[in-house]
């Protein structure tokens, strides 16, 4: 058995304000829905990459090379399962017969998904892992906050 892994970083965007995160692209979903075999999800979040290079360091630029002796905090979810038959069945009774323009869309997937039922199953994974990121995110600022 291989262990094969793929990192991706489903923002679509380096934010360093501290804001929630925003919706994330689909691409990630997009490959969860191909793999031949569902692979698990390991959510992870990192707090302090702002301080190593900080957008506004001198002069409204980062600084030329990476600071040294600032703290940054990595924090691992628990792994994320998705029953991907279940999940597209509802995708297509939730669409039922809504119809989009398939402009860049495949018109049908192997699994008999239009259009409307890609973006709902896309939209459901990819807000499912918005959400643990967006939980790790909070106890990783509460968790330094308490550190102090």
């Amino acid at each position: 058995m291989t262990s094969e892994q793929l990192h991706t970083f489903p923002e679509g965007k380096v934010s360093q304000e501290d804001v929630p995160i925003r919706r994330l692209k689909w691409g990630t979903a997009s490959l969860i829905t191909r793999a031949h075999v569902t692979p698990i999800v390991l959510p992870i979040v990192h707090h302090g990459f702002e301080q190593v290079m900080p957008e506004n360091y001198l002069f409204g630029r980062r600084p030329p090379l990476p600071l040294c002796n600032r703290n940054i905090s990595i924090i691992v979810g628990e792994p994320i399962e998705f029953d991907l038959p279940k999940l597209r069945q509802m995708a297509l009774s939730t669409t039922g017969d809504l119809s989009l323009s398939s402009a860049g869309w495949p018109s049908a997937t192997p699994w008999g998904l239009d259009e409307a039922a890609q973006r709902c199953l896309y939209t459901t994974i990819s807000e499912t892992i918005r959400t643990a990121m967006e939980r790790l995110r909070a106890f990783g600022k509460s968790y330094l906050k308490s550190k102090g």
